[in-house]
């Protein structure tokens, strides 16, 4: 009787350790997949959606493309390719986190409001770099750094920088969060808002319709000038085709490029510069332009 119970016993044992040893074999062979970074599944942990009333509903689509970026990779110069969109990105020189940025598909800070703002309201309205996107034509409405986060709404775009420069840029969530692409080494992720240091406030960004005296430029490395001459000194460069406010346009200078000439020059109030009209969409003189002073 002994040596039959202790014969059930190591048959028994025997199984269990079989079950075990198939269940582990079976779950190294067959990991189950983790869930995807989603706006759903974000939203549901609460990390990343829109947390206040009254945004437009364009600001709560970008505050929805963001959020569905959550756990994306930071990559230096992520997200600008020719359509918006995660890339790999590049090594800062001034950033040893940098390093495997190439090897990373994700956005930089800009590069994520681009993308989210492309979702949200169609078409490319937020193009170029953190300043550009401070300073765009689709800005609706501008707040101070002293103002902080009372008056503003859900997919408010929020930017640090001194001395004209903005270096950073994140989109505003609400209670006090926003989303962003921080810096190397990093993922996509919820933040308090940062208001001290070089906070420099915060835009309101306007459907692209309402938008007015709004044009596309075109061309590569092009370079807008503090008088309307190409002798005058230089301000910002255009690295590919974006979207500028025009306040007037005026004769100046005649400038030769492309193959086309032309003496007309455009004044863009957000860059407190002037760019040859050969480089913007339209006719030699743009219609519906006022003529500058």
């Amino acid at each position: 009787m002994t040596m039959r119970r202790t014969a059930l016993a190591a048959a028994v044992t025997a199984l269990t350790l079989l079950t075990t040893w198939g269940g582990a074999h079976s779950a190294t062979a067959a990991p189950t997949a983790p869930a995807p970074k989603t706006a759903n599944a974000a939203n549901a942990a609460g990390t990343c959606a829109v947390l206040a009333p009254g945004a437009s509903a364009v600001a709560e689509k970008a505050v929805a493309a963001a959020c569905e970026q959550i756990g994306v990779w930071y990559t230096w110069g992520g997200g600008h390719g020719p359509q918006p969109g995660p890339t790999y990105g590049q090594v800062d020189p001034s950033d040893p986190d940098s390093a495997h940025d190439p090897e990373r598909l994700g956005f930089d800070c800009s590069g994520l409001v681009r993308y989210a703002y492309a979702r949200a309201a169609g078409g490319d309205p937020l193009t170029g770099n953190a300043y550009h996107q401070f300073h765009s034509p689709q800005v609706q409405q501008r707040f101070t750094a002293a103002q902080a986060t009372g008056p503003l709404l859900p997919g408010d775009l929020l930017a640090w920088g001194s001395g004209g420069s903005i270096h950073h840029i994140a989109i505003y969530l609400g209670a006090g969060k926003m989303v962003e692409a921080r810096e190397s080494g990093t993922r996509i992720t919820v933040s308090d808002v940062r208001l001290g240091g070089d906070y420099a406030g915060a835009v309101r960004i306007a459907p692209p319709a309402a938008a007015p005296g709004t044009f596309s430029t075109w061309g590569t490395d092009v370079w807008t000038h503090k008088e309307p001459s190409t002798t005058s000194p230089r301000v910002h460069k255009f690295p590919g085709p974006t979207t500028v406010r025009i306040e007037c346009q005026k004769h100046a200078e005649p400038v030769t490029a492309e193959g086309y000439t032309n003496d007309a020059w455009s004044y863009l109030p957000e860059y407190g510069a002037w760019i040859t009209n050969i480089y913007i969409k339209g006719a030699a003189w743009l219609d519906g332009v006022r003529t500058c002073p």
